[in-house]
C-alpha cells in the first residue's frame, strides 16, 4: 500500500517499523462538547484506514487519546481550558463533562460503524508520562521556565516548521499566538502550564502544581502505547500548523530522533460551500441527521464518495441523495443473495483486484466505490457476487446486508414546477403566496422541508 506522507510531501510504500504490525495514532476529540460531522469526517478517515489496512492484510495496532484537561480555547496557548469553561457555564465538574461528553461521543461512532481504536486513553489519566517527557526535555534545554509556565523552544530544534513549511523567519509575533513577552520566539508553545490557586484541574511538579499542555498529550500517550518510534499519525489539515509541528519538535527532541514515520491528514468537511460554524447553526451533530430521518450510515457513505485529502460539501440535498444510494446499494446487494446463478469466476476476481488496488493507492475509496457498483449491478445476480460485496464491506462498513426501504420515486414535474413557484414568492417575501403554494403541494400530496441548504420535498 502506498500513501501520501504530509512530512516528506511524496506518496511512500506502507512498511510496518517491525515488519509486522502497523502501530497508529489518531488524534481523538476533546470532550467538552458534542462532536459534529465535521470532527466525525476525521474519525471515519481513521476507520476507512484503519478497516483497508487489515482488509489488505496488514496487523494494526490503533490508539486514539480522549482529551479531558489541556486543550486550551484556541489550538496554541491563548485563553482558557475548553473543559473548564464548559464546567463553569453548566455548573458541573470537568470531569462530570468529561465523563457526558465521552459518552455521547462513543456511542455517535457506534452509529457511524466506527471501530473503537485497541487503545482509547484518557490525557487525565498520564500526566506521570507526560510529567516525565517535560522534565527531560527541560533538563536536556529543550525548554525553558517563564512566570506562567514551561515553554519548548523552537530554536532548539531546526526542523521545525518541516512538516507544514512555516516561514519561521517571516513570522511576526501576535500572527500565530498571543503575543508574549517572555517567550524567546512567538511560536515557542507550552508543555506545562502554571496553575492559578482557582484552577480545577491541577497536579504536582517540580515548578508547583499545573496542568499539561494539550501538544504534550498526544506525545506522551503515543509513545506509551505505540514505543519511542511508529509508523502512522493521523489527523485534520487543521492540526498540521500548530498541534503536529509542536508534537513532532518535542517527540523528536525526547527520543533524539524521529518518532512518527508517516503523516496523513484529511480535509475539511464544508457546510454549503463554507466553513462549518456553531455561530450560525450549520455544525450539525449525528442526532440531527437522525431527527431529518437519515441513517448515520447514509453520511458514512457520503464520506466514501470524497478521497480523504479532498474537502467535502455537506448539504442537506447532498445526505437525502447519500440516503437514496444507500438504500439502492443495499436493495442490490439483497438481490444477489437469494441467486443461485453462477457468476463468470474471472470477473470475480476482476473485481477483487480493482477493489485491491484502488485501496493500495493511497487509499482510494471513491475509484473503489466504482467497483462495488459495477459487482452490485452485474446483470447476473449470483450468491459469489453477494459473498464479494460483503467481503468488501468489511472495509465499508455500510451493514449492505440490512434490507432498506426502495429508494424514492422522482418528484413529479408539477410539484417539482409548484415548488419553484414557492422558492420565488420566498425570495420576494410573499409570503402569503408562498403559503397557499406549500397548501397546494400538500394537497397533491406532498410536503416541503425548509433547511439551510434550500427546500426538501417528500411525498407525505
Amino acid at each position: 500500500m502506498k500513501v501520501y506522507n504530509t512530512l516528506t510531501k511524496n506518496k511512500e510504500e506502507l512498511i510496518p517499523l517491525d515488519n509486522k504490525t502497523i502501530r497508529m495514532y489518531s488524534c481523538g476529540p476533546t470532550v467538552y462538547s458534542y462532536a459534529h460531522i465535521g470532527n466525525m469526517k476525521a474519525f471515519l478517515f481513521m476507520d476507512f484506514l484503519k478497516r483497508s489496512l487489515n482488509y489488505l492484510g496488514y496487523k494494526v495496532k490503533s490508539v486514539m487519546n480522549i482529551t479531558d484537561v489541556g486543550h486550551l480555547v484556541s489550538d496554541s496557548d491563548e485563553g482558557e481550558d475548553k473543559m473548564l469553561k464548559t464546567a463553569k457555564n453548566s455548573n458541573m465538574t470537568p470531569w462530570d463533562i468529561a465523563s457526558i461528553y465521552t459518552d455521547a461521543f462513543l456511542n455517535d461512532i457506534g452509529k457511524l460503524n466506527i471501530h473503537r481504536p485497541n487503545v482509547l486513553c484518557k490525557a487525565s489519566e498520564h500526566i506521570n508520562e507526560m510529567l516525565d517527557m517535560v522534565n527531560r526535555l527541560y533538563d536536556d534545554g529543550y525548554a525553558y521556565e517563564t512566570s506562567d509556565g514551561i515553554y519548548f523552544d523552537i530554536s532548539k530544534f531546526p526542523d521545525y516548521g518541516k512538516l507544514s513549511n512555516l516561514d519561521l523567519e517571516g513570522q511576526i509575533a501576535g500572527a500565530r499566538v498571543a503575543i508574549n513577552t517572555e517567550k524567546k520566539h512567538p511560536a515557542d508553545f507550552a508543555i506545562w502550564k502554571k496553575a492559578p490557586k482557582e484552577h480545577i484541574m491541577q497536579w504536582e511538579s517540580r515548578w508547583g502544581m499545573g496542568y499539561p499542555g494539550w501538544h504534550i498529550e498526544c506525545s506522551a500517550m503515543s509513545r506509551k502505547y505505540l514505543g519511542d518510534q511508529f509508523d502512522l499519525h493521523t489527523g485534520g489539515v487543521d492540526h498540521i500548523p500548530i498541534h503536529h509541528e509542536n508534537e513532532i519538535a518535542q517527540s523528536n527532541a525526547y527520543i533524539k530522533k524521529q518518532a512518527v514515520k508517516c503523516w496523513m491528514h484529511c480535509e475539511f468537511l464544508q457546510v454549503d460551500n463554507g466553513k462549518m460554524s456553531k455561530s450560525i447553526g450549520t455544525a450539525y451533530l449525528v442526532s440531527d441527521l437522525e431527527k431529518k430521518g437519515f441513517e448515520p450510515l447514509a453520511f458514512r457513505y457520503m464520506c466514501l464518495n470524497a478521497h480523504y485529502s479532498k474537502k467535502l460539501n455537506f448539504t442537506w440535498e447532498g445526505i437525502e441523495a447519500a440516503q437514496k444510494s444507500l438504500n439502492r446499494l443495499s436493495n442490490l446487494v439483497a438481490a444477489h443473495k437469494d441467486s443461485d446463478a453462477e457468476a463468470d469466476s474471472d470477473l470475480i476476481e476482476t473485481y477483487k483486484n480493482e477493489f485491491r488496488n484502488a485501496l493500495e493507492d493511497d487509499l482510494n475509496i471513491p475509484l473503489a466505490m466504482g467497483t462495488v457498483w459495477n459487482a452490485a449491478r452485474n446483470s447476473v445476480k449470483s450468491f459469489r457476487i453477494y459473498q464479494l460485496l460483503m467481503d468488501f464491506d468489511k472495509v465499508l462498513g455500510l451493514n449492505l446486508d440490512i434490507k432498506r426501504n426502495e429508494a424514492e420515486e422522482e418528484i413529479p414535474e408539477e410539484i417539482s414546477l409548484l415548488a419553484q413557484q414557492r422558492l420565488q414568492a420566498r425570495k420576494n417575501k410573499d409570503w402569503k403566496k408562498s403559503d397557499e403554494l406549500r397548501d397546494t403541494i400538500k394537497s397533491l400530496g406532498y410536503f416541503i422541508n425548509d433547511t439551510p441548504s434550500g427546500q426538501i420535498i417528500k411525498k407525505g
